[in-house]
């Protein structure tokens, strides 16, 4: 019977069960999560051989001209080494980890979640899911004020596949703007990508000028109609606030509207 006990424990029946409570679900990016990894042993003795914590979210591709949505890993943390877990046993890990500066802020329909692991040779790998709320930064949220006084609406926030801006990952996590005060008529759109620089703060900004006349529209029909920029707040302009940051993005943008 043990032996028929393990075979099951192999293919997930009657194996070792494993739960992550966290003390909140709440989370500023790069800030720090803490909670407990609640183990539950199954019907026989298993070898636990580490357990990790995964930071997982999702991305679009486009593949044969239609978008398709792919699970990523962001980080692997590993919440401890090996040990025997004897039948029915309980044990409680508890745990504290930095979610990556990079993990993308849950605005709109982005998920990110933790799956946590339980490393066990010949077995299926159980595993646990929680969804996070992951908060901009503060630095983020300056860019965000000053833009809305600038009066651009957020429109869409996705994670797109561009495995060159990933630093690492294979997407970036793209903030999609439409104006509706003074740059209506002159753009289409904004859309904003953000790569924390420990203190600083980089933007990557994509202009879509709005087409004008015959020589907007072959602009518009060649693709030349959208200009790239990198800029780069410190944090001491972040931390004179929005009107600062409110006031260099107008320059940037109107040089190129």
């Amino acid at each position: 019977m043990s032996m028929f006990k393990k075979v099951l424990a192999s293919v997930g029946i009657g194996s070792a069960k494993v739960d992550t409570r966290l003390e909140e679900a709440q989370v500023v990016a790069g800030g720090t999560l803490r909670g407990v990894v609640s183990i539950h042993g199954g019907q026989v003795e298993q070898q636990i051989d580490k357990i990790y914590i995964y930071v997982k979210t999702q991305y679009e591709k486009e593949e044969n001209d239609r978008k398709v949505t792919h699970e990523v890993e962001i980080a692997r943390i590993l919440i401890t080494d090996g040990f025997l877990l004897q039948a029915g046993a309980d044990r409680e890990i508890p745990f504290e980890i930095t979610v990556p500066e990079r993990t993308p802020v849950s605005y709109r329909n982005t998920p990110v979640w933790l799956m946590t692991g339980l490393d066990i040779k010949m077995a299926l790998d159980p595993s646990d899911h929680d969804y996070l709320e992951v908060l901009p930064s503060d630095n983020m949220q300056v860019v965000f004020g000053a833009l809305e006084e600038l009066g651009f609406r957020l429109r869409e926030v996705t994670n797109e596949y561009a495995p060159r801006l990933g630093a690492g990952l294979p997407f970036v996590q793209e903030f999609e703007y439409v104006p509706t005060r003074e740059f209506r008529g002159a753009l289409e759109e904004l859309e904003v990508m953000f790569f924390p620089r420990v203190n600083n703060l980089e933007l990557y900004i994509q202009i879509d000028r709005r087409a004008r006349g015959l020589g907007g529209f072959l602009s518009e029909a060649m693709g030349t109609d959208e200009s790239f920029i990198r800029v780069t707040f410190t944090g001491n302009e972040l931390r004179r606030g929005v009107h600062e940051v409110s006031r260099q993005l107008h320059q940037l943008i109107s040089r190129y509207s």
